[in-house]
């Protein structure tokens, strides 16, 4: 007998895959409507959470839809049902459909939606195109010697030590610590008023701001001492692991008109806008699934054939600078996979409900 998924067991799987903590500032990423701690009954995938799709939603018998865009985006003073966006939520809100967005934190993280679209091109060596900074802290600590391995052990669990393609990355050194316990203290060792002197062990770890909170929870469950020396810096480092675009390599170069051909058959479009020509083959591709123009100059830099993103204006397209070629393939066109890789994640980890992609084209772009 299974037991009932809640609906926070999703939002902590989604949260260890994207950690809602990465979002944007503009962002609103999350449960949207809906009760945390209601039961799982089935779940509806999609890009856009809109009026058609709560009411395919209600079809299907889901009380569930998880979208990549928020929407709720902007603060709602009235439901009164004057826009799509209040009729949507009226809506959910009166079949008790809980919506969760998973949106910007989906972005930004190594394999999230560019990594998507990564795959779907076949590219290699792929690589974030704009790591962000101050997503780092530095955890030092100082622990006796018997239960270094207990500690380490529990704040690598809980995400501190992993760079790139390694884990339990940590620095350490053995030294002494010196305290006297005052006589309301229930020291791991040493008398009251008496100075101790303890062979410790300094450790020094990474990890995402996003573990900040589970890592200082497993160190204090699990050291021994009544008091906890540690201190947490935040670093001016990049993370390569978070941050926005991806740049990468088709496995064989390509003539530029081939490579167009190509990309419109992987990504199912009817039309590509695009700068100038100005390359004859293309091997490396950068990329940003949805409005990616900010992107450009770090595609430049990337050296990049092309790139490949959505919601470009008219003058954005100068700064190519007859240096790369852009591609705007379209917001939907770019990011429609992203269905996919949130309707894998969920069923890789619950298999005690029902789960669907929704059929509905939310497009509200159409070519004539």
């Amino acid at each position: 007998m299974h037991m009932a998924t809640k609906i926070n067991d999703l939002l902590l799987i989604l949260n260890a895959f994207a950690p809602y903590p990465l979002q944007e500032e503009y962002d609103n990423s999350g449960l949207l409507t809906g009760d945390r701690e209601s039961e799982v009954k089935r779940v509806l995938v999609c890009l856009d959470c809109t009026e058609e799709v709560i009411s395919e939603a209600i079809s299907l018998g889901c009380n569930v839809v998880i979208a990549h865009h928020p929407i709720i985006f902007k603060g709602l003073k009235s439901l009164t049902g004057k826009n799509y966006v209040e009729k949507t939520v009226i809506l959910a809100i009166r079949h008790e459909i809980a919506i969760i967005s998973c949106h910007t934190n989906l972005d930004n993280v190594l394999m999230g939606v560019n990594a998507k679209i990564a795959e779907k091109l076949g590219l290699q060596h792929t690589r974030i195109l704009s790591p962000k900074e101050n997503t780092l802290k530095k955890l030092t600590f100082f622990v006796p010697d018997s239960h270094l391995e207990v500690v380490s052990d529990a704040i690598h669990q809980a995400g501190a030590g992993q760079i790139g393609n390694y884990k339990d990355c940590a620095f350490m050194v053995e030294g002494t610590g010196s305290f006297i316990p005052n006589g309301a203290a229930s020291p791991y060792s040493g008398a009251a008023n008496v100075k101790s002197f303890e062979k410790e062990v300094r450790v020094e770890v990474i990890l995402p701001v996003s573990s900040e909170s589970s890592v200082l929870k497993a160190l204090k469950h699990s050291h021994p001492y009544e008091e906890i020396a540690y201190y947490l810096h935040t670093l001016d480092n990049v993370n390569q692991e978070i941050g926005a675009g991806m740049v990468g390599e088709l496995p064989d170069e390509m003539p530029v008109e081939s490579f167009l051909d190509f990309l419109k058959v992987r990504m199912e479009l009817k039309v590509i806008r695009h700068t100038k020509l100005v390359r004859n083959m293309v091997k490396k591709v950068a990329l940003c699934g949805g409005s990616g123009s900010f992107l450009t100059s770090k595609a430049l830099l990337a050296g990049a054939d092309v790139f490949i993103s959505a919601d470009f204006k008219y003058h954005d397209f100068f700064d190519a600078e007859d240096k790369i070629i852009i591609a705007d393939i379209g917001h939907y066109e770019s990011e429609k996979y992203t269905i996919e890789l949130l309707f894998d994640l969920i069923s890789n980890n619950f298999s005690n409900f029902a789960l669907h992609y929704s059929t509905r084209n939310t497009n509200p772009v159409n070519y004539y």
